[in-house]
């Protein structure tokens, strides 16, 4: 028993999750059994039920949540409208909306729009002039010139330059991570930051909590302030149901010296780099900024670390030109860009969703998860079926099973459309890419999945005539060539397979 204890002692993730199950089976048998003594008891519930199920139809969410939500609730007529108001609602908690929203509108004049260079974008192409305008003016970040880009096609190369980019830090470095974990990787990372913490930079380092919980011990945050390191956990994980678990910060940012920034989908974890094998080969992809669009990325980390510890009475001392004066170079238009759960714009769908309806001759798509609703849906068929050469690939080898028969359960659809799906055999692909027409490329953050664009903080980079775009289009192309493309035999499940697909895809907005 001792061993047991102290097995579980080591992942809290595990120990929490018990609790979480314990706690829910304790309430479902205590509302079931109160109901039953009381027939006035059990109206009063299925009167909160039907109000809940009332209250969802008129929330502006998307039609799939509703769905998901109603069914939950009609199968569990008692206690469904209890579980939607403990967990059902997505939005932060009101004391973090009140804070990041105070820290927005602090700082909304640090991210105005040069309209020569949109001018210059509108010259070029007036669609694509307008897909810049919706997430400068309504996202809040503009596109700019002067920035150079490289793309790596795996985890171990952005390793490499990252490390070589910190050690050449000379004023600040902020950091901001989903998930890391004791290794290798982090550790030498680690080594660096409290380095340069003890030379006097201003070092910073946001995890979320919950992404690393069960890989950090508790409290890790307090370590690295007593190394020297500016530490936020964000959004802390509690052992018991909290509807903010449904907010997670799910981006990978670093900039150094306001010049320099680094994103994509790699973690700070040994398997992002294939230095710990656990499905396989483990394909991730990212980028580095030299320029003047790294400014999105500093005020992105600023605001979510100020409005968790406020530190910076004005953002100007880290603008890229301050420890950068020469002119930066750059060919093309970039444009970093958040999503958030704080308002109800989708920006990161709305992204990929102009892409697919005003593609032309191809997108290749890279997503570790599609678990689509019916507006993703449908464009990713109708520009199939418009005669455009859509690509998806995924996972070869998943790293969660449940999940990944998810993602099969929507490929019949796509390919009775035309969309053509190949699945990565070497392992586990957890890229996050579209590239299109040899002209625009989005590398980020962002899965294809509910959680991603609708629940999480994300980021991603909007490219357009870059010369990264051709780096992402010939990566795509490797990859297929060492991927299985998927067929209409392949996604037959038999009966019990199909139902469990058909469950999965009415629950999926909720998982």
């Amino acid at each position: 028993m001792k061993k047991i204890l102290k097995k579980l002692s080591q992942n809290r993730l595990v120990v929490f999750g018990l609790i979480l199950a314990v706690e829910l089976v304790w309430l479902v048998i205590f509302v079931t059994r109160l109901a039953g003594y009381s027939a006035s008891i059990s109206i009063l519930f299925s009167v909160i039920s039907l109000l809940a199920v009332l209250w969802i139809i008129n929330r502006d969410d998307n039609p799939a949540y509703k769905v998901a939500w109603i069914i939950l609730i009609m199968a569990l007529p008692i206690i469904g409208g209890l579980f939607y108001l403990a967990v059902g609602h997505k939005r932060p908690s009101r004391n973090m909306r009140r804070k990041m929203e105070a820290e927005r509108i602090r700082t909304e004049d640090e991210l105005l729009q040069d309209m020569d260079v949109m001018e210059e974008i509108r010259a070029c192409d007036r669609r694509i002039e307008g897909q810049v305008r919706y997430t400068s003016v309504t996202g809040g970040y503009p596109v700019y010139r002067n920035t150079s880009a490289r793309y790596y096609k795996i985890g171990e190369e952005l390793y490499r330059d990252l490390l070589e980019e910190l050690k050449k830090a000379e004023h600040f470095i902020f950091m901001e991570f989903f998930i890391v974990g004791d290794g290798k990787m982090w550790g030498s990372i680690r080594e660096i930051l409290v380095e340069k913490a003890k030379a006097g930079l201003d070092v910073r380092f946001m995890y979320d909590d919950l992404g690393s919980v069960s890989l950090l011990p508790p409290d890790y945050d307090r370590k690295l302030e007593e190394a020297g390191v500016k530490c936020i956990a964000f959004n802390r994980f509690v052992p018991f149901w909290s509807l903010v678990m449904n907010n997670r910060d799910h981006r990978k940012i670093t900039v150094i010296d306001g010049h320099t920034a680094f994103s994509g989908g790699i973690n700070l974890a040994d398997e992002y780099i294939n230095e710990k094998v656990r499905f396989g080969h483990w394909k991730d992809t990212g980028f580095m900024l030299k320029g003047e669009a790294v400014w999105n990325y500093t005020v992105m980390f600023l605001r979510m670390w100020n409005s968790q510890r406020h530190t910076d009475p004005s953002y100007e001392p880290y603008r890229p030109s301050v420890w950068h004066p020469e002119p930066f170079e750059g060919e093309g238009f970039v444009q970093p860009y958040g999503d958030s759960p704080l308002d109800d714009e989708i920006v990161a769908e709305n992204v990929y969703l102009d892409i697919l309806n005003q593609a032309r001759d191809y997108v290749y798509i890279f997503t570790p998860y599609l678990i689509v609703d019916h507006e993703m849906q449908s464009a990713l068929c109708l520009a199939a079926k418009r005669g455009v050469d859509v690509r998806i690939v995924t996972p070869g080898i998943p790293d969660k099973k449940m999940v990944f028969q998810l993602t099969r359960s929507c490929y019949p659809v796509l390919l009775k459309a035309g969309v053509r799906i190949y699945e990565y055999a070497p392992g586990f692909l957890h890229a996050k890419s579209y590239v299109c027409d040899d002209e625009i490329a989005v590398v980020g953050t962002i899965n294809m999945d509910y959680r991603s664009l609708y629940l999480h903080f994300e980021c991603g980079t909007y490219f357009y005539q870059n010369p990264i775009v051709a780096d992402v289009k010939q990566d795509s192309l490797n990859t297929m060539e060492k991927s299985r493309e998927i067929t209409l035999k392949d996604t037959r499940q038999g009966f019990f397979g199909g139902l469990l697909s058909a469950v999965l895809r009415v629950l999926s907005p909720l998982m």
